[in-house]
């Protein structure tokens, strides 16, 4: 009998889960690391593993990988025990399961290679749409003033297209995350509003994603902060970038004001040092994730990780370029380029890693709700 077939406290559909399954069991007996984070003191309040149970523990996993160092069960001990790369390989198999719709979880697969072909395909059809629609002089014109975006695409075309994108995401996301939900949460008491807050408060701040306190593991035997540092200027940056989109909608359908604003105006300001940290965060997050110690990696998901950083990195750089040449004749091609990279970002942030912030969010929920529970 193989060491996967043994101590599980269930049958499980996939190796993964059984693995998982497995490492709780020993875990559950051990408990040396119960001070590292939310996923131990979860896995204590549990003697059955449920496949939701497990889902629930690896999204509540940050990836630190402390646990892996301090182990005394890992390899090369028999029991080769390796909670990080195990819940990970959980946590990327829950975003496929949940997917909405089911007949499009496929994309998970190949993540990397479909969101390229995706990515490649939307600015190929943006650009071949400026050429079908704009004169070419008008195209390689310059443009300034209010207005100058939509005398290449028209202000209703972008709002229909960008905004059907959008709610199509929103569904697919609250689809998923319900599913999720349902399989997680149980017959939790609901912990009230201040388990949301508290779930709000650790998300904010990665309070899970520092190894107890000492920092990440890495390449090597000192842990740091860096990861977590380049994950808050990814997060932030997004939200920046998020409340760029929706001032600048409140100024063209409240005030009448249209793109592009001055230097000085809030969509700019909030674009700007949003788009700085859409570069500092995912550039950082590259090269840890090159740098990092391969036994915590799970190595069928690089493509999807890579992916979706790369996705946010060109969101940033092709707005950038374009705030910096909006008023040259490169305008119209960098603009082409950014609507189609910022199109491709949205239509695929149902099927990639963008996933896994909110189901990690709706795990912490869920561990304050059980910590609210055991006072």
């Amino acid at each position: 009998m193989r060491a996967i077939d043994m101590h599980t406290t269930m049958a499980h559909p996939t190796r993964a889960l059984a693995e998982a399954d497995r490492l709780m069991v020993i875990c559950n007996s051990c408990r040396y690391c119960e001070g590292l984070c939310a996923v131990f003191p979860a896995m204590e309040r549990r003697n059955l593993f449920k496949d939701g149970d497990l889902n629930f523990l690896a999204n509540l996993c940050h990836g630190c990988g402390a646990c892996y160092a301090d182990c005394q069960f890992s390899p090369p001990h028999e029991f080769d025990v390796n909670v990080p790369r195990t819940l990970a390989r959980v946590r990327g198999e829950s975003y496929q399961t949940y997917a909405w719709p089911g007949a499009l979880s496929g994309l998970f697969a190949r993540n990397g290679l479909a969101i390229s072909l995706i990515a490649a395909f939307s600015v190929a059809a943006f650009l071949l749409g400026f050429f079908i629609w704009a004169d070419p002089s008008v195209l390689t014109g310059t443009h300034v003033g209010p207005g100058a975006f939509y005398r290449l695409m028209p202000h209703n075309v972008m709002a229909l297209l960008f905004g059907g994108v959008f709610v199509y995401a929103i569904l697919a996301l609250t689809m998923s995350m319900r599913a999720f939900w349902r399989d997680i949460a149980g017959n939790t008491p609901a912990g009230g509003i201040g388990a949301f807050l508290q779930a709000v408060k650790d998300a904010g701040s990665l309070r899970y994603l520092d190894g107890g306190g000492a920092g990440c593991m890495n390449d090597d035997d000192k842990p740091t902060d860096r990861r977590k540092h380049y994950h808050h200027a990814t997060f932030y940056g997004f939200l920046l970038c998020l409340a760029s989109t929706t001032v600048a909608t409140l100024y063209h359908y409240f005030l009448g004001r249209e793109a592009p604003y001055p230097w000085w105006d809030l969509p700019v300001v909030f674009g700007t040092l949003g788009g700085i940290g859409l570069i500092v965060g995912p550039v950082g997050l590259l090269v840890a994730k090159f740098k990092r110690a391969p036994e915590l990696l799970d190595e069928t998901k690089s493509g999807m990780d890579v992916a979706f950083i790369v996705m946010l990195l060109l969101t940033s750089v092709t707005g950038l370029a374009l705030l910096v040449l909006r008023a040259t004749p490169a305008m119209g091609v960098l603009l082409a380029v950014h609507l189609g990279v910022v199109f491709a970002l949205f239509l695929t942030m149902p099927y990639g890693k963008f996933v896994h912030g909110l189901f990690r969010f709706l795990a912490l929920v869920q561990h304050a709700r059980e910590s609210r529970g055991d006072h």
